[in-house]
């Protein structure tokens, strides 16, 4: 169940707030004048977002190129030369 809380407690309660973002890794939605303004949440937990919003995009537009007919590589093929500069040999 999401934690809603209004405009005023962020202003009166910031510290427990930013305590409750980062122990629960759960965001705090704000309300001003009853409706919804603003999330509040950790820096850790945004750029988890960001980054898993990030990953769909490319998987998405990989998605796109194969439908479109591009070939891509073989994945063992990627493997040996990721496995290859991870070790040094090139």
């Amino acid at each position: 169940m999401p934690t809603i809380r209004p405009i005023s407690d962020l202003r009166n309660n910031a510290n427990e707030i930013s305590e409750f973002c980062h122990r629960e890794r759960e965001p705090v939605f704000i309300t001003k004048n009853g409706s919804g303004d603003m999330v509040v949440m950790s820096i850790e937990s945004y750029e988890q977002q960001q980054a898993l919003i990030e990953l769909f995009s490319k998987l998405s537009d990989a998605e796109a190129e194969i439908a479109n007919g591009s070939e891509g590589e073989d994945f063992l093929e990627v493997a040996k030369k990721l496995r290859a500069g991870i070790h040094g040999k090139v």
